[in-house]
């Protein structure tokens, strides 16, 4: 473990610097944070303006859905992005035999490799609504601490299928749209589970996982998530990580090299 740290460490501060070079990409990087939660906070605002809530949901706990939702987003820009779209450039240029070569395993290098500043704001605004929302709501240090759980369990499920999308590159090699039609869908998860109609939440529940991203959290947070949905939690998140390594190992049976 100490040595899978340590090349974390090496990978990411390297890539820092290699970032640093370019700073005024966090200033815009901020905007377009601070532009996006704008954007949806106003779309919430729409429903709540009016006096109508969502079944069981006041403004403050919508509120922390929303930042459970733009934590994800900081998640996925600072840490799935940068390494897993570049599995296809890898594909592409046949680069990928010497991933393939080093005396590591070639998920764990695809999948830390980089990392990118450019999504630390999402991260930073997600827990300053949420900060916010749970001082309204009156919540405890403890409530924060026993929504990391599930919160855990949503970034393994949101890396899991991102990198099995990225491996079907050794198939596809452009698959650019898909993964914009996964962001696509996990925008659901911007509000409670409950605003969708009843077949979508079906779809956004045991089709794509979205609620197990944010609204259960959420719920955990709140204290009124149930033990049988946690539960489903961890064995998805588990199960959808040992799928995500089968099927990589799967791939790379179909991977052609640069130098074959």
């Amino acid at each position: 473990m100490s040595k899978y740290l340590r090349l974390i460490g090496l990978f990411w501060s390297t890539a820092i610097a290699a970032e640093m070079e370019y700073r005024i990409n966090f200033l815009l990087a901020a905007l377009s944070s601070i532009g996006n939660l704008a954007g949806s906070l106003f779309g919430l605002f729409l429903f709540y303006n009016k006096g109508y809530r969502f079944s069981g949901w006041s403004w403050e706990a919508a509120l922390i859905v929303l930042g459970i939702f733009t934590l994800l987003q900081g998640f996925s820009a600072t840490f799935l992005a940068p390494n897993l779209n570049r599995i296809v450039s890898q594909v592409q240029q046949g680069t990928l035999d010497f991933v393939l070569l080093k005396p590591i395993p070639s998920q764990f290098w695809l999948s830390t490799h980089t990392f990118s500043p450019w999504g630390l704001p999402d991260l930073f605004f997600g827990c300053l609504l949420i900060s916010y929302a749970g001082t309204r709501l009156g919540l405890q240090t403890s409530d924060y601490f026993l929504s990391i759980i599930p919160l855990f369990f949503g970034f393994v499920m949101l890396y899991s299928l991102w990198f099995i999308l990225g491996a079907t590159s050794i198939w596809f090699v452009k698959i650019y749209n898909v993964t914009e039609v996964l962001r696509g869908l996990l925008e659901a998860g911007r509000y409670p589970m409950i605003a969708y109609p009843v077949a979508y939440r079906f779809f956004f529940t045991f089709i794509v996982p979205v609620a197990f991203l944010t609204t259960i959290p959420a719920e955990v947070m709140l204290g009124r998530s149930q033990l049988n949905w946690l539960l489903s939690s961890g064995f998805l998140a588990l199960g959808l990580f040992l799928v995500s390594i089968w099927f990589w190992r799967f791939a790379l049976r179909f991977y052609t090299s640069a130098s074959s």
